[in-house]
């Protein structure tokens, strides 16, 4: 919501502030009062200046810092960066050192970052020579923060938008780093980069985030060049979208987009495009199934589509070509017929390609010059460019309109690729538009394109020079929409009225008609708009037909829909004066009700009085006014309950139209006076709040400060024609600096009589109030109402001028040593400080009549009021700002830019910069009178009736966000209602209570303010407050709001910060802010004397944060030990004290007791808390270890290498497992051990007692091992870290008492205690990680015969538990000192003992355990292998999916990448060459594989054949694994397999097949969708060739199908080798020819598939290649005896001729939603076979019907392609009697 800002320099010159602003907000000098401005803003600029100076210099972070940085970003929404550039810097020097104090606290933190990134936000402003920005501070706070180490248990409490701020912080940062940081970040992040870990997606999201990208060219060899060759070729050689490649497409945009011109981008552009459309996930083919991952981690579209903006124009062209190209790939999924999940991202990269690419235009040719590099002449977008751009992507964007998902990604693409060619964009809209609004049968169609020229209006309306024609159909458009405004269908109705209102305010209605005889310069067109014109009249009256006929009905929409209708419409439209007669004529000779129907009318007036007052007034007042007082001249009238149908109408009427320009009110004043007089007392309730209104209106009509009218050009329409001729205005842009508004400013006489209404109508209700109150006057409810309604609307109507409340400061509530003053703000009304308005008391009603609801709701309006009201409400600025910004965006021109936005809407800007001004409160000074008034409220929201509560408790909690440091005052009396020694609190106040400290979902929450002061009186009051009487567990309701008091303290809670120091490096820039001159803030420099006052105050706070976080766990421990605590009170204040665990101080050592006891409460929740609680504690009280830094280089004795390489290098060899080596001896083991600190803090004792007593451990281990819930329990990482922690911390003093509990536990096969086991296993073995070799040895001696029982006890339950437990153990450690674990797992997987299930489990674990290892135990993954190779021909299914997921594993390590050594681990290569050579018995075999293998294990050898297959079987899994897990598929290996696979893969889709043809189709899949390399295209397309060949008919079959995913899935790639092309084209045509009728209609289906996304083309040698096919003669049919047998092998003739038929048909269906010029010959020649014998009769008939089906919805437009002779064929072909033959 950063509200714009022209460039300095370029406005009317004001008095100059004595420096030149950075950029400030220019609409302030077009204030009424903007002259003021210029001292207010230094004024204040000033005291930011020297204040927050002074408090960081005092060290006072908080509340000064807070308060004068809240201060600073106020001041940039009020007045923009009016400040020098010397100080802006400073300011980012300052905020930049305060974000990265390291032990900040965190809310302060987000405070800080988000003003920063606001000023960091307007780039251009500060070039890099103006500032230089460290980039360290910020990766270790992100390190911090976002990667903490100690977060997950539970010691750091970071809010969830943390995150997000961080990260736009760095990007803010990100173009000031050094030139430097480049390599420093490599050299920081490249060790990380280890494909196989977790820490890739950390170092590639670190480079996206940091790298700068936007350095000069000449220090280009300083940026991107250092990286660039090496990360595209880590992304060119990864094939299967791992979670990182996102971020690195994210990080090649932006590159891209910040250097256009200076990288080539052409070599890679193919493989680009092709990844962006795999990205798309789009469905092809049939039968096909979609890797997962590819949908969870594809592109973000965003970021997709600034590459391929970025890369376009150019010498090459090359982009575009690809572009169109993908274009013509995915035109049909546009289709409004086709909808899945993938439609979303079509539509968003069809919105967001214009809106770039107006974007780039606007950079390039309209935007100033700043210090960023220009785009260099050569690369910048010729209009060519910009032409094929547009017309590449209309077509797409027009099926689009219709799109199930709404228009409106089409209507905003429309928007700005009507910005770029109009002449383009515009004809074909209209003529989509002028049919649909004929139809009335399709509402859609018409809401749809009526938005999408709503978003090409202003381009419409202009015409300009490449669209002359456009204004001549606006007319047209307007008249044909009309009768969309029917309140039955209610979209219809608003789309309706936005686009009416649209054009009316885009175009200045005027009758034009007598212009044809005053001027005689007109052109053509001119002549044409004006005699079209039928004068606006007609649209005034055709609305008042269209409400007169549904006046009377009263549904709920059809209000909304009138009154938006009235407003809009009128306002726009009555610029003339001729409707003015009718609109009164309606309004006066008809009676409407108040509700709906006089609702519009009134409104309708009062649009019509806008327009033009004087006239209007003259009308409206008197008349209604007579009527008035002739109703009410008897005096019975007053007292009547029920009013006068006609009284109550003229009532509104009145009180509508007096909402004008308070001066044009003036001479009816007295007129006005008399009416209220005579009304304001009515018995009757509707009549006088009417009334009410009335005085409401007028009140705020005489004493605002507004713009009195909104026209199109300054000045009106009121001139001669022949001076100014309106409709060259069309959709002109305001010129921001002659707006000349015109603003109504309250005059001294309008004043004047404001005050008199006050004085005659406030006062008297007041006193009355007050005689009330006091007891000496009796009045009934229903007059205190109307009282209190008087009072109301006389406050709501001059909020603006009444003074603000007067009252002393309450003090003393924070200490502070910088002023927290309030800065007053001018808006342009000068107070008269004789009226003051006071409030009868509250306490009076609530106890006497505390049930009169109605009038406490008025009281609390009214203190609302009192409290916030300035002259307007924050919600309803809210929604102003929210619309405007819509409108805004409707209209605006992105491609110009610089605030070319129409007059009306630059008008409403300024408007609201003055309602922000007066809105402006924040802040406020808390003053007694405030202090009462709150209170009030306190007593209201804890009153006995729940809606008066409610209502009390919002208007409660908007008051606590106004003002400064109040909550601290109210805390105390809202515990009050919770101490549980008062008996006299009901339960509606014990509950109003509660709502007071559960705050609403925006503003404050009491029970949890980020304050020590705050927390420590709330949280022991809510624990305790479970023993006030008031209490009672059966109210469900009281319930439920602990429930949410304690979940919302838990989910906001942050920790609060103990250390509030200041560093020396902010201090030193905080002196020299205050030095700096213009405004200069240098009187308030400090004396030494107070720095040290300042640094001894800080001292003095950090001693106070820490008792306080002492005390309050002391209270809550208190509290919760109390006898006769209700349990749930004793778990929410366990609950509080598990947030207190901080990461700087040790917890107390009772809450340690405590919590270490409650390991064994009787209730499970807590029992939870306690287990994440002590986890939590272990690590505190860790002890750090020296850590010895090793140089790699000495240990190996390899010298540094030059180059970059990555892999096994020799450098890296001594971190292998090697069995030679193992350190299996003490000394071997003594390189890196510790020693032991023997004694043990207080603390640690506790912990220790516990753990030794055998009872307790007894205890704790039955409770671990029971179940939760029951079959969803998993393996928990808190009952690990808590095992992991006692072993760290105490090695092995626990094994003893444990041991017999581990040998019981290993035993028992249930679920719950074998997991139970294999967390404290898993504990263990990570515990041990710093123990002696002695211990450690003991250790494995006792484990390997526990997990050796384990393994063989594995069940389907635990097998997950326990694959988990050996995965922990082995995480990050080295395998060295796992030796014993490694030889274990390895001892025989697959013994065969305990069944297969138990095979398929103990590879599972092994599996587990060896992939955290990665690259560091080459040999055990040969080993491995050498031990699986043989058993590959299992028979059990279970077993064969885990061994082909094992050996993904194995082989993961063989990769491709660039620059990396051959590893020492195994390669793919050979293993399939072994493989090969087994499988070739059924490589030689033609016929088909049948699985006619028994699943058993038969005696006696198998024939190789068997074994084949079964090996097969296997080979497939390992495929099917591999294809989702591994980095690069090893496509030249498995090409070899391919001629084997399409022979067995079946052809029908049937579920009934064996796993074996199962599996082959689902690796088919997988394979064809997978990314080659442009190296292997020739190799792939071999293979098909070959299998081509083949008799098999399966084979050629599956072969098409193979090839549709494969090319759609590498487009680019083939289309960028042109042989490859010409094979798949040779290809497809030779198996249109094949015999077997199943692969000739494949691959036609083919054929019409590759036609369809543009790769093949149709060209004519293709057409009359299949006319020459179909004209082959067909052989006679002889006449045959009936009884001989029919020959069925169909001659060649047929099959040629089927082929030919085929081939026509297949082009017939390429494109099915359009008729291209070659379509009707061939559909002339398809149908001469019409007759032909079966398959070809069938295969016309099929065309035909299709053609018929996808053409049906826009023949009307087709038929335009067919020459009369041709439609008669066909008309004659579709509906012939051949049909039902």
């Amino acid at each position: 919501t950063e509200p714009a800002m022209a460039g300095s320099g370029s406005g009317p010159p004001g008095e100059a502030p004595g420096f030149v602003p950075q950029k400030e907000i220019a609409y302030n000098k077009l204030l009424p009062y903007g002259d003021r401005l210029e001292a207010e803003a230094s004024r204040l600029l000033a005291q930011i200046k020297g204040n927050l100076g002074r408090a960081v210099q005092l060290q006072e972070l908080w509340p000064g810092g807070l308060f004068w940085t809240r201060k600073l970003s106020t001041y940039i929404r009020l007045y923009g960066r009016k400040f020098s550039k010397e100080d802006h810097v400073l300011f980012i020097k300052l905020l930049y050192e305060l974000v990265t104090i390291p032990k900040l606290e965190i809310s302060m933190m987000q405070g800080f970052a988000r003003l920063l990134i606001n000023l960091l936000k307007k780039k251009e402003l500060l070039s890099r020579d103006d500032l230089e920005l460290p980039w360290r501070p910020l990766y270790e706070m992100l390190e911090r923060i976002l990667y903490s180490k100690t977060e997950h248990l539970g010691l750091n409490w970071f809010p969830n938008s943390v995150e997000s701020v961080l990260k736009t912080l760095v990007k803010s940062c990100r173009p000031y780093f050094p030139e430097n940081a480049s390599m420093e970040m490599l050299d920081e992040w490249r060790p990380l980069m280890c494909p196989f870990d977790v820490t890739m997606q950390k170092a590639i999201t670190y480079f996206e985030l940091f790298l700068p990208t936007s350095l000069p060219p000449e220090l280009h060899h300083k940026g991107f060049k250092l990286w660039f060759d090496e990360f595209i070729g880590l992304w060119f050689s990864v094939q299967n979208l791992p979670q990182w490649e996102g971020h690195l497409v994210n990080l090649f945009a932006r590159l891209a987009t910040d250097n256009i011109g200076y990288i080539d981008w052409d070599p890679y552009v193919p493989k680009i495009f092709t990844r962006i459309l795999r990205s798309l996930n789009l469905p092809v083919g049939s039968g096909q199934v979609l890797v997962p991952r590819f949908l969870t981690n594809a592109y973000d579209i965003g970021h997709a589509v600034m590459w391929i903006t970025a890369m376009m124009g150019g010498p090459s062209k090359l982009v575009q070509k690809h572009l169109s190209g993908l274009f013509n790939s995915i035109a049909s999924f546009y289709h409004p017929s086709n909808n899945g999940r993938w439609l979303n991202k079509l539509m968003k990269l069809l919105q967001r390609l214009p809106s770039s690419v107006v974007r780039r235009l606007h950079r390039e040719r309209y935007k100033k010059k700043t210090w960023l590099t220009p785009v260099p002449d050569s690369h910048k977008l010729t209009d060519q460019d910009v032409t094929d751009f547009v017309e590449c992507i209309i077509q797409p964007v027009l099926l689009a309109m219709f799109s199930k998902t709404g228009s409106l990604e089409a209507a905003q693409a429309l928007q700005n690729l009507a910005l770029m060619r109009p002449e383009l964009v515009i004809p074909p809209v209209l003529e989509k538009t002028y049919p649909a609004l004929e139809t009335l049968t399709e509402p859609h169609q018409l809401t749809a394109t009526l938005s999408c020229v709503i978003g090409v209006s202003r381009s419409l309306v202009s015409g300009g020079k490449w669209f002359p024609e456009g204004p001549t159909h606006m007319l047209p458009l307007l008249m044909r929409a009309l009768p969309g405004v029917d309140p039955n269908d209610f979209s219809k109705c608003m789309i309706t009225f936005q686009f009416i209102a649209t054009f009316s305010t885009l175009v200045p209605l005027v009758d034009c008609s007598s212009v044809l005889q005053e001027r005689d310069d007109l052109t053509e067109v001119r002549i044409i708009t004006v005699s079209d014109f039928p004068g606006p009249c007609f649209f005034c009256f055709y609305l008042t037909c269209t409400f007169d006929s549904n006046i009377l009905q009263n549904n709920d929409e059809d209000t909304i829909c009138c009154t938006h209708a009235s407003t809009l419409f009128i306002c726009a439209v009555l610029q003339c004066i001729v409707a003015l007669e009718k609109v009164f004529n309606f309004a006066v000779s008809n009676i409407f009700e108040t509700r709906v129907a006089g609702r519009m009318v009134a409104d309708m007036c009062r649009a019509a009085v806008k327009c033009c007052p004087e006239e209007s007034l003259k009308l409206f007042v008197p008349h209604c006014c007579s009527v008035i007082t002739h109703l009410t001249i008897n005096d019975d009238v007053l007292h009547d309950e029920e009013l006068d149908k006609e009284l109550l109408w003229n009532l509104q009427l009145l009180s509508e139209i007096t909402r004008v320009d308070g001066k044009k009110l003036l001479p009816y004043r007295e007129q006005l006076v008399k009416i209220l007089q005579r009304t304001l007392h009515l018995t009757c309730k509707q009549g006088y709040i009417l009334s009410c209104n009335l005085l409401h209106h007028l009140l705020r009509s005489t004493t605002l400060i507004y713009p009195t009218e909104y026209c199109s050009v300054p000045g009106g329409f009121d001139k001669p024609l022949s001076e100014y001729f309106p409709i060259k205005d069309w959709g002109k842009p305001g010129d921001l600096w002659n707006l000349n508004i015109q603003w109504h400013v309250p005059s001294s006489k309008e004043i004047t009589f404001a005050y008199y209404l006050l004085d005659s109508f406030l006062q008297p209700e007041l006193t009355k109030l007050e005689h009330y109150a006091n007891g000496k006057q009796e009045m009934s409810r229903d007059d205190v109402q109307q009282c209190l309604t008087i009072v109301h609307n006389c406050l709501i109507g001059s909020g603006n001028i009444l003074p603000p409340l007067k009252g002393e400061r309450i003090a003393h509530l924070v200490p502070s040593l910088v002023s927290l003053e309030e800065t007053k703000l001018y808006t342009g009304v000068n107070y008269d400080n004789t009226l003051f308005v006071s409030i009868p008391t509250v306490d009076y009603i609530l106890d006497n009549s505390e049930d009169d609801t109605k009038s406490l709701f008025l009281i609390i309006k009214i203190i609302g009021d009192l409290l916030q009201f300035q002259g307007s409400h924050k919600h309803e600025f809210d929604s102003r700002w929210k619309s405007f910004n819509l409108v805004k965006k409707s209209m605006e021109n992105r491609l110009r830019g610089k605030k070319q936005h129409i007059r009306a809407l630059l008008i409403d800007r300024v408007m609201l910069q003055h309602e922000l001004r007066t809105l402006t409160v924040e802040g406020c000074e808390y003053k007694n009178i405030h202090q009462d008034m709150i209170r009030d409220l306190l007593c209201l929201s804890t009153s006995s009736y729940g809606q008066v509560r409610n209502k009390a408790q919002q208007a409660f909690f908007t008051a606590l966000g106004t003002y400064n440091f109040c909550c601290r005052d109210i805390i105390p009396l809202v515990l009050e209602f919770l101490r549980p020694d008062r008996h006299d609190v009901t339960q509606q106040q014990f509950k109003g209570a509660l709502y007071c400290l559960l705050g609403n979902h925006s503003g404050v929450c009491l029970a949890n303010l980020h304050d020590w002061d705050c927390i420590v009186q709330t949280w022991p009051s809510i624990v305790s407050s479970g023993l006030s009487k008031a209490m009672s567990l059966e109210k469900p309701s009281i319930v439920r709001l602990f429930d949410d008091l304690a979940e919302k303290i838990h989910r906001q809670y942050e920790t609060i910060g103990l250390d509030f120091s200041v560093p020396e490096k902010c201090v030193e820039i905080a002196i020299l802010m205050q030095k700096a001159e213009n405004p200069s803030a240098s009187g308030m420099m400090l004396s030494s004397e107070e720095i040290q006052l300042g640094i001894q105050r800080q001292k003095e706070k950090n001693a106070e944060a820490l008792q306080n976080y002492e005390n309050l766990i002391n209270m809550l421990l208190n509290c919760v030990n109390q006898r006769n605590l209700p349990w749930k009170f004793e778990h929410i204040g366990i609950g509080f004290l598990s947030l207190l665990l901080r990461d700087d101080r040790v917890l107390p050592v009772h809450a340690i007791r405590f919590f270490v006891q409650c390991l064994n409460h009787d209730a499970i929740v807590v029992r939870k808390m306690a287990i994440s609680a002590v986890a939590g504690i272990l690590k505190q009280l860790k002890r750090t270890h020296k850590k010895v830094s090793i140089c790699p280089y000495e240990v190996s004795g390899v010298p540094k290498s030059s180059s970059i390489q990555a892999g096994d290098r020799p450098d890296n060899q001594w971190l292998h497992f090697d069995s030679e080596s193992l350190p299996k001896t003490k000394q071997a083991w003594a390189s890196c051990c510790f020693a032991y600190h023997c004694f043990l803090l207080q603390a640690e004792q506790i912990i220790y007692d516990h753990f030794s007593d055998p009872k307790f451990v007894e205890q704790l281990i039955k409770f671990l091992s029971l179940e939760d819930r029951k079959g969803k329990d998993k393996f928990n990482p808190r009952r690990f870290c808590l095992f992991k922690g006692i072993f760290r911390n105490f090695d092995d003093a626990f094994l003893p008492v444990l041991k017999p509990h581990l040998e019981h536990l290993v035993a028992d096969s249930h679920e719950s205690t074998q997991r139970c086991v294999a967390e404290i296993i898993a504990g263990l073995i990570r515990g041990s990680k710093h123990w002696t070799f002695e211990k450690v040895e003991k250790l494995w001696k006792l484990l390997c015969p526990l997990l050796r029982t384990a393994l063989s006890n594995i069940t389907v339950e635990t097998y997950n538990d326990w694959g988990t437990c050996i995965a922990t153990s082995c995480e990050s450690r080295d395998p060295r000192k796992l030796h014993w674990l490694f030889e274990l797992l390895l001892e025989s997987p697959l013994s065969g003992e305990g069944g297969s299930f138990v095979d398929a489990c103990r590879l599972y674990v092994l599996q587990g355990g060896l992939a955290q290892q990665e690259w560091r135990v080459p040999e055990l993954l040969h080993k491995l292998l050498k031990y699986l190779e043989p058993k590959l021909t299992q028979v059990y299914k279970n077993v064969r999916e885990r061994i082909g997921s094992v050996l993904t594993y194995i082989f993961m390590i063989d990769v491709s990448l660039p620059n990396t050594a051959p590893t020492k681990s195994p390669h793919v290569h050979e293993f399939t060459t072994r493989i090969l050579e087994k499988l070739k018995p059924l490589m030689e075999v033609d016929e088909e594989i049948q699985n006619h293998v028994m699943e058993e294990n038969g005696v006696g050898e198998q024939d190789e054949r068997t074994q084949g297959i079964k090996l097969l079987k296997t080979i497939l899994k390992w495929l099917m694994a591999s294809a989702g897990r591994s980095f690069s598929t090893a496509v030249t290996e498995q090409l070899q397999l391919l001629p084997l696979f399409f022979k067995i893969a079946p052809v029908e889709n049937d579920n009934s097949y064996d796993e074996l043809k199962r599996d082959a189709k689902m690796c088919l899949s997988l394979m064809s969708q997978g990314l080659l390399y442009p190296q292997q295209v020739p190799l792939v397309l071999q293979v098909l060739k070959q299998t081509a060949r083949s008799s098999s008919w399966h084979a050629k079959y599956t072969i098409l199908t193979y090839l549709q995913t494969m090319v759609f899935y590498n487009l680019f790639i083939f289309l960028n080798n042109e042989e490859a092309v010409n094979d798949i084209r040779w290809l497809v045509i030779k198996l249109l020819e094949d015999e077997q009728l199943e692969v000739r209609e494949m691959a036609a289906t083919t054929l019409s598939g590759l036609l369809q996304c543009n790769f093949l083309t149709m060209d004519s040698p293709v057409q009359t290649h299949f006319e020459q096919l179909c004209k082959t003669r067909l052989p006679k049919k002889r006449k045959r005896d009936l009884g001989t047998v029919v020959d069925t092998i169909p001659s060649a003739d047929l099959v040629k001729r089927h082929a030919g038929v085929l081939g026509l048909s297949a082009c017939i269906l390429s494109s099915p939603y359009d008729v291209p010029t070659w379509m009707p010959q061939l559909l002339m020649d398809l149908s001469a076979h019409l007759n032909d014998p079966q398959p070809i009769e069938m295969t016309v008939k099929k065309t035909l019907s299709n053609f018929r089906r996808t053409h049906h919805d826009n023949w009307q437009e087709h038929k335009q392609q067919f020459t009369d002779d041709q439609l008669l064929v066909l008309t004659d072909l579709l509906v012939s009697p051949c049909y039902y033959a």
